[in-house]
């Protein structure tokens, strides 16, 4: 299991408190237990209950560096939830908050792995050992541990809009959209897509950046009162329709721009008009036959990166090649 340890760890000196009811340890203990006694549960972990970003060499080896600069290189404690499997010690009666801590099993990292990664990296190279803090809760729930570490990212440092879609797609429609449209292999974003926000060569399209095309394809529309699932559905078959009529436009972002943001963003205002002007009360459907029509007349934008779309950007160019998209359809 990737939280067992081959045999338990004993921590001395821990401080046990509480943290608005919470049984919490402070403490410290060796680089060398620091880089064995957690675990990180990354965003696609199988369980669909992971948040953590996948690791950055860059970062961790910045840190290593960073600590290379010798005392004045200080560094704050890790967060860790020990999930039950830790139990504390007192030495007393006297000092009942004062103790031995007995590690059972490896707790999950909440906050830190880039510290730790870079500990690692300079106890490797230079030989050292350092003595690293930490603060463990006794136990957490993984809806707490994940609401924890998005509120210590996105209010503290800033983990990106595109990973806190991900961590809210249970509590948010269109976050749940967004997510869906990235991990549906039917989606035409299934290999364009990227969950975290790091782009690639091969996935230039966030997460963040789905989000905001949903929320412009159904604001102030019918569809926004559709339950997530069909709006999944009606937004798959919408550009199911424009990559099926365009494949090449659709594939090349390199000689055509039809998948840069900004005219996804104008596909995606002018949809909306397209999908509720032909969109079936009664089935609750759109007019699979007559949207298709429709936007066949597509194909008299020049979607090339040489043409007059180079010249289009943000929000005002996505408007303007919107009207132009409409137009074209009428």
């Amino acid at each position: 299991m990737i939280n067992s340890l081959s045999s338990n760890i004993a921590i001395e000196n821990v401080i046990q408190t509480k943290m608005r009811g919470r049984v919490a340890y402070q403490g410290a203990v060796s680089s060398h237990i620091a880089t064995n006694f957690s675990y990180s549960k990354l965003y696609n972990d199988p369980s669909g209950r992971g948040y953590q970003r996948p690791i950055s060499k860059k970062r961790c080896n910045d840190f290593a560096n960073y600590l290379s600069q010798g005392e004045g290189s200080l560094y704050t404690p890790i967060l860790l939830n020990a999930g039950g499997n830790w139990d504390f010690q007192a030495y007393d009666s006297f000092r009942p908050s004062y103790g031995r801590l007995i590690c059972k099993r490896k707790a999950t990292l909440m906050d830190g792995q880039h510290r730790l990664g870079g500990i690692k990296e300079y106890i490797k190279d230079t030989g050292a050992t350092l003595n690293i803090p930490f603060l463990a809760f006794h136990y957490l729930d993984e809806d707490e541990e994940i609401r924890l570490f998005d509120t210590i990212n996105t209010k503290a440092k800033g983990i990106g809009t595109s990973l806190s879609r991900y961590l809210n797609r249970e509590n948010d429609d269109l976050s749940w959209v967004a997510t869906n449209l990235i991990l549906n292999p039917e989606s035409p974003f299934f290999s364009k897509g990227t969950l975290t926000g790091a782009r690639s060569k091969e996935r230039t399209i966030t997460l963040q950046n789905l989000y905001n095309i949903v929320h412009l394809i159904t604001k102030k529309s019918e569809l926004a009162s559709l339950s997530k699932e069909k709006k999944l559905n009606v937004i798959l078959f919408y550009f199911n329709i424009i990559k099926e009529l365009f494949p090449d436009e659709w594939e090349d972002n390199k000689f055509y721009r039809m998948t840069h943001i900004t005219c996804l963003n104008a596909l995606a205002i002018a949809g909306n008009s397209i999908l509720n002007d032909n969109f079936l009360k009664k089935s609750q459907q759109p007019d699979a036959v007559k949207i298709l029509n429709l936007m066949q007349h597509l194909d008299n934008i020049d979607w090339t990166s040489i043409g007059d779309l180079k010249y289009l950007k943000g929000v005002s160019g996505s408007k303007i090649l919107a009207a132009d998209i409409l137009n074209c359809i009428k």
